[in-house]
């Protein structure tokens, strides 16, 4: 099975509002980026939208170490909420529907291909896999703003 480390982060300039998502994979010593933009989302929406992107771009089962500065979604998988989660019929313990659930549904299906490791980074720290990530998340909702200004 091949290894693929992952880093992932995402962004908003208001929660919620304009946002962007990014992603870092690595795979043989060969790293690609990517990253995209929805107008109206919540940091939570993109945190999770750059791990299926990235996830999305493997073409076959593979290992997984996915990094990430959301404690959200790191935590869903190291302290088992999702399988709670699932277990309840996507309702949180007070028995709410679980929110993003949609996103949670597409990163689950994800886990039944995928071996991945969940890894919690430090956010806006020294991680340059991390900072490239919320650079190029940022960049996105940057790049909207710009292009907005000049459309006025």
């Amino acid at each position: 099975m091949k290894k693929v480390t992952i880093y992932t982060d995402g962004a908003c300039s208001v929660n919620p509002g304009p946002g962007g998502w990014g992603c870092v994979l690595i795979y043989n010593n060969i790293e690609k980026e990517f990253s995209g933009f929805e107008n109206n989302t919540t940091n939570n929406r993109m945190e999770l939208m750059a791990v299926i992107k990235a996830l999305g771009k493997l073409k076959e089962p593979c290992e997984v170490d996915l990094y990430s500065d959301s404690a959200y979604i790191v935590n869903a998988f190291k302290q088992h909420w999702i399988d709670d989660w699932r277990a309840r019929e996507w309702r949180t313990a007070d028995k709410k529907p679980v929110k993003n659930l949609d996103l949670w549904q597409q990163i689950d299906e994800f886990t039944r291909k995928h071996t991945i490791y969940w890894h919690k980074v430090k956010g806006h720290s020294t991680d340059k896999y991390n900072n490239r990530c919320d650079a190029l998340a940022r960049g996105e909702v940057d790049n909207f703003l710009n292009n907005q200004k000049q459309d006025e």
